[in-house]
């Protein structure tokens, strides 16, 4: 605990006093603010009616991790993604990876993750496969605190992250030049742990391709707990025209993992084999007032889990196994009615149909068994959604822009659900905005929650709903080089599905208030930092938010050694509620450096949690001391 508190109080000294201008040009450590995914179309981040954070390539493959999660922990403010070892989530009982924005939980399908504006969940359970998202696919990520239900539906409620798939740079291969580049990246260490990844991009003239394949695997810090991967990413596109392009992409991904239970609760062959797989087709078109894309997506994967037995006790006779799809079209078209781009309109339409199926099947024959006690009825279900939605921006004067939005979402189980969205922005200076939004999140109940197990309720289960009400500032000075954004927010939520008197019933409420903000500073062409802060109160508690986290991270380059070295800290973090509410206080330090030693061969060490804290994120999964990362990274 003393540690945690020299740690906050120095992160909190850090970020006083942070801009000297001294004039010097901002280079290519400046990070570029332009998203897509608040409003389907480029706009600058400080323009956005919603909260946006952002993380390029460069930062994401910064510190040479495998997965893109845990940087997210470090880089977002107010979000938070569980851990339990040094590489796999798994899923199931005792599993980790669920991301935490603002207190809800992308485990209990809160907030949705999305693969190119593409929704990526579990269809019968309802969450995210958070070892499906590897760094290697990544150009950039986009993360949305608050709701962002009015784009994107259902299990936005809490907030989005959006995984922009690998793209090619542009060329002048138009005249026959041809981009062809190809990166290798081989590391490993502490506790067996190995990740290696490749990937070949290629352009010529209006054809593009990104082909990449990744493998990791650890033993990880416990027996019984080991963790195999691997996986791929095909991305083809086709630039038909100036106005027109076509791309479609596949990822699929595969992992062994095994549980070992807790400390005090230790299990024996819980094992998963997981499949995913998300694939997409995308027109997209580009005009001067106008553009938009329709796309064509499947999210689907197959699960088998053997749910182990404690020391002393039985094997299991029979496994669980279950397959979903999550599938649909998205269409939308952003339409500026004026030249000046005055006032915009964005109008779409999108379709979903999840379908899961659920079955038990002998261990030793493989056939179907019945097991009443455990599903309460034929776990096979399929559900529709549609959503047509409007949104529209009007800018008053050359400092005022109004936005409001609607969208009708229809479930064929759960009925109809209205979300509105409304925000006030005021260029107060001429590079800072003041905001005010209002909006509607919502998640519909998943198939396990009406058909499975004797909780099941597909009588009356209505979807979750929230309303959330925030004030945000951002802005830009020293001609650029500092970045810095603050924010507060009251969200209050009702219908959340609860297991009241063995049922599943809309019963929950909550309540939760916080204040947020981050600051990036450029302070020369060598050196960067960037900090953000976030403190959460929450009625009722919620197992992986904390009531503080803060982060204070710096890069260097210099010639050819590149380094970066971050403390993260958290206060208050919530690992168990119930009878008894169980936090942890925790400083992680972590660092990596890198060196260029040839045009094509980069050498690079990372280390974690380099003041050997004991920790737990997960209650009874104590988190590894001291770790360490060695490799190379080839680039052709």
């Amino acid at each position: 605990m003393k540690k945690s508190r020299l740690c906050i109080l120095l992160l909190s000294v850090c970020t006083c006093n942070i801009c000297t201008a001294n004039g010097e040009k901002t280079d290519t450590m400046t990070m570029n603010e332009v998203v897509v995914t608040g409003v389907r179309t480029e706009t600058r981040q400080s323009q956005l009616p919603v909260t946006v954070s952002k993380l390029d390539r460069n930062e994401i493959c910064r510190t040479f991790r495998s997965e893109i999660l845990p940087t997210l922990t470090e880089k977002v403010p107010g979000v938070m993604v569980t851990a339990r070892g040094m590489m796999g989530y798994g899923v199931s009982t005792g599993a980790a990876g669920g991301i935490m924005i603002r207190g809800l939980s992308s485990s209990n399908s809160q907030v949705l993750v999305l693969i190119d504006g593409h929704p990526q969940y579990n269809g019968v359970f309802g969450h995210s496969i958070a070892d499906s998202y590897h760094t290697l696919m990544a150009e950039r990520v986009e993360v949305i605190r608050g709701p962002s239900s009015l784009l994107y539906g259902s299990n936005a409620m809490g907030g989005v992250v959006n995984i922009i798939t690998r793209q090619v740079p542009q060329t002048d291969s138009l005249y026959g030049k041809v981009l062809n580049n190809t990166h290798v990246q081989l590391g490993g260490g502490s506790y067996g742990t190995f990740q290696a990844e490749a990937a070949n991009q290629l352009r010529y003239k209006k054809f593009h391709a990104t082909i990449a394949a990744q493998y990791g695997r650890s033993d990880n810090h416990r027996p019984n707990m080991g963790f195999q991967q691997y996986g791929g990413l095909v991305k083809l596109g086709w630039d038909i025209s100036r106005h027109w392009s076509l791309t479609g992409d596949m990822d699929v991904t595969h992992f062994d993992a095994s549980n070992p239970g807790s400390v005090s609760k230790p299990m024996i062959e819980n094992d998963q084999k997981i499949t995913r797989c998300q694939a997409n087709i995308v027109l997209n078109n580009r005009f001067g007032r106008h553009s938009g894309a329709f796309s064509i997506y499947d999210n689907f994967g197959y699960h088998k889990i053997n749910d182990g037995y404690a020391t002393g006790g039985m094997p299991q006779t029979d496994l669980f196994n279950s397959y979903d799809a999550v599938a649909g079209f998205s269409a939308y078209e952003n339409l500026n009615f004026f030249q000046t781009n005055t006032m915009s309109l964005t109008v779409g339409l999108d379709y979903k149909h999840i379908h899961g199926h659920a079955w038990y099947t002998d261990r030793v024959t493989g056939e179907t068994v019945t097991t009443p006690k455990r599903l309460k009825q034929s776990a096979l279900s399929n559900e529709d959604e549609v959503a047509p939605y409007l949104d529209i921006r009007q800018q008053a004067g050359r400092k005022i822009v109004i936005e409001a939005g609607i969208r009708l979402d229809y479930h064929t189980r759960a009925g109809l659900e209205v979300i509105p969205q409304a925000s006030f922005c005021w260029k107060a200076l001429r590079t800072g905005q003041l905001s005010a939004t209002f909006g509607k999140g919502f998640r519909n109940p998943t198939i396990r929650e009406m058909f499975m197990y004797g909780t099941a309720n597909s009588e009356t289960l209505q979807a979750e709903s929230m309303l959330n009400y925030e004030l945000a500032w951002h802005h830009t000075v020293c001609n650029g080089r500092l970045q810095y954004g603050a924010n507060v927010f009251v969200t209050d939520g009702k219908n959340m599905i609860q297991t009241v008197n063995g049922k599943n019933i809309n019963s929950g409420t909550f309540l939760n208030e916080g204040v947020e903000a981050d600051l990036t500073w450029t302070i020369s062409r060598h050196w960067r930092m960037n900090t953000n802060h976030s403190y959460l109160h929450q009625r009722n508690a919620t197992v992986g938010a904390p009531n503080y986290k803060g982060h204070i991270g710096a890069d260097m380059q210099y010639g050819r050694w590149q380094a970066s070295a971050s403390l993260t800290a958290l206060a208050g973090l919530c690992t168990q509620t119930g009878e008894e509410v169980k936090r942890e206080s925790f400083a992680l330090l972590n660092a990596s450096v890198s060196y260029q030693a040839a045009r094509i061969l980069t050498l690079w060490i990372r280390g974690e949690n380099l003041l050997a804290q004991r920790y737990e994120i997960n209650a009874g999964y104590p988190m590894p001391r001291a770790t360490f990362m060695a490799g190379i990274r080839v680039k052709l």
